[in-house]
């Protein structure tokens, strides 16, 4: 089967992007971050000012806004589990959350949190098998 081309609507890998710089994410996760903001996306080449943009599964670098106070101000790395925007699975079937989320993880790619609560899209496991294995529902 041969992969399909999209137009500038299916973002990178062929689905839709929910989610560019300045969005604000809920955490998913128990690492003591509750909201954070996307303030970058490594690899993202685009079109001069055109906001660079992500979708579920991707690695995003994100600031801090609420959360324990130690947290607070921190630039981490996150990987977006969860997106409100519908994207499209490779067998046609449309899929979205009811909000945008995220989970902290550690520069060498282990989660932060020991649990992620809310489900979890099976795109996003496929590519991170360490964070799947503390996800409670993969839908």
């Amino acid at each position: 089967m041969s992969e399909k081309k999209g137009g500038a609507a299916l973002g990178r890998f062929g689905r839709v992007a929910g989610v560019t710089v300045g969005t604000n994410l809920r955490v998913a996760d128990n690492s003591g971050a509750k909201v954070v903001m996307v303030i970058g996306i490594p690899g993202v080449k685009s079109r001069l000012r055109r906001r660079p943009s992500a979708t579920v599964g991707d690695l995003v670098v994100v600031t801090v806004k609420k959360g324990s106070t130690e947290l607070v101000g921190q630039v981490l790395q996150a990987v977006i589990i969860r997106q409100r925007k519908p994207f499209r699975r490779s067998d046609g079937r449309w899929l979205s959350f009811e909000d945008n989320a995220c989970v902290i993880i550690a520069p060498d790619g282990t989660p932060k949190g020991t649990e992620v609560r809310g489900p979890m899209a099976r795109e996003a496991a496929e590519r991170w098998p360490r964070i799947a294995t503390l996800a409670s529902i993969i839908v």
